[in-house]
């Protein structure tokens, strides 16, 4: 490697890893509040473990959700319907313990008169480069592909028959000395799987040998049936550097096998991927986790306003590369602050700080605002709680919900087409060349 060029390593999760388990029965939990009663605050955190699924949160809502169905059928469809993986939607224990939101915190959020305030104090960031066509840094994007590719895979071919839903990849990516990617350096993928392969004989050494074999037959699948999509996905350069990639340099479970998965070999808990979820450690995070929140928290709802905002940026050539905060006071409309850094890589004649100015005079970053811009208190979020909240193609959906009526002792079906991920949309663009380059 050349001498003032670096390596940058991010890792994404499958569906079936147990944090993102718990993310995603704390967000399809938040969908079916909101799509029966849209004003809801939901705070909603979820852990995992061997048979064990507990549910706890504050909830302010004029509708009741079967939130120990909602988890079931969340585990059914990530894949573990099979009782020897120790957790499966038929026979596992669901604990809830869900109560009313402090009053403290709703006299501040919820307003009879003036503007609603942020459901909490904290900061935010939003960030965007153009190192991809989605406008994300390429490690964590190929390593959100590598695992939605591999669930595809488990769930709608035979390819690769062994596959069990726990995973994990990681992408290392080589930059040159003006920061751009230059070369795939290392890939490392972890995929739960069945023991496909038995050991010959009752000793230590077959069991390693059968590992082995199990491993090797992996890496091979994965450059046979992963990489030849990885290549469509990543069109142009990105592709160029995986037809360079020395397959020496994918790692393949590396410890030799990964039976033992899913919450039976590792406790999950909501909100503990935040990196994941984000940049994949590029640009910077709050400390705010996504999952299971009301756009009336700013953790989530100012998030995904600051990427809307970096990523229209950078796509109306404002600068390469760049990562806006904003930060909140509990109770509070208005953010305390915003903070741009173009790292250098601007094309307006201006200082970050004046970029910074500019934008705050321009978009409103109240939580309403944020919330009506984004069309935030819509069911939307369950799509969000795996592969990343970011990178994501913007699309409309038709859903489905259900609830019993106990009033009327019938069960109610309401279908509703809602805007997913509507902060990658590049509907600003045109309105950011205005104010930067016509003025």
């Amino acid at each position: 490697m050349k001498k003032d060029h670096y390596l940058f390593t991010s890792e994404s999760v499958s569906e079936g890893h147990p944090d993102k388990i718990a993310d995603q029965i704390s967000d399809r939990i938040l969908d079916q509040f909101l799509a029966f009663d849209p004003e809801a605050h939901v705070a909603a955190e979820t852990l995992v473990t061997t048979g064990q699924v507990i549910i706890v949160g504050e909830v302010k809502s004029k509708t009741y959700v079967d939130v120990q169905n909602i988890a079931r059928e969340t585990i059914k469809d990530i894949g573990y319907t099979k009782d020897d993986l120790y957790f499966s939607y038929k026979s596992l224990g669901v604990l809830t313990s869900i109560h009313d939101q402090s009053e403290d915190i709703a006299q501040g959020v919820i307003r009879e008169e003036g503007e609603q305030g942020a459901g909490d104090q904290g900061m935010m960031f939003g960030y965007a480069v153009d190192e991809t066509e989605e406008l994300m840094p390429l490690p964590i994007a190929m390593a959100h592909k590598i695992m939605e590719i591999i669930a595809y895979i488990r769930k709608h071919t035979q390819e690769m028959p062994y596959l069990r839903p726990d995973g994990k990849s990681q992408v290392t990516v080589e930059y040159n000395g003006e920061h751009r990617p230059v070369g795939i350096h290392t890939i490392v993928v972890s995929v739960q799987h069945d023991e496909f392969i038995k050991p010959s004989a009752p000793t230590k050494e077959a069991e390693k040998e059968a590992e082995r074999l199990m491993q090797a037959r992996i890496k091979e699948d994965i450059l046979k049936y992963v990489f030849p999509r990885l290549k469509e996905a990543f069109a142009g350069k990105v592709a160029e550097m995986l037809d360079r990639f020395d397959p020496a340099r994918l790692l393949v479970n590396p410890t030799g096998k990964f039976i033992i998965g899913g919450p039976h070999g590792d406790s999950g808990l909501t909100g503990r991927k935040i990196i994941v979820d984000t940049y994949g450690g590029r640009g910077a995070h709050g400390g705010g986790a996504f999952s299971g929140k009301d756009p009336s928290k700013v953790d989530r709802s100012a998030a995904y306003a600051v990427r809307h905002l970096a990523k229209n940026m950078v796509a109306a050539g404002v600068a390469r590369e760049i990562l806006i905060q904003v930060s909140y006071a509990i109770g509070v409309a208005e953010p305390i602050n915003i903070y741009v850094n173009t790292y250098g890589t601007s094309r307006v004649p201006m200082t970050d700080a004046e970029i910074g100015e500019i934008l705050l005079k321009h978009f409103r970053l109240t939580p309403q605002a944020i919330e009506d811009r984004l069309k935030l208190r819509e069911p939307i979020y369950g799509e969000t709680a795996a592969y990343g909240h970011f990178g994501r193609k913007p699309r409309k959906k038709v859903k489905v919900f259900k609830r019993y009526n106990y009033a009327l002792k019938r069960e109610e079906i309401l279908r509703k087409e809602v805007e997913l991920f509507t902060w990658e949309k590049l509907d600003l663009v045109d309105q950011i060349k205005d104010i930067f380059f016509n003025r």
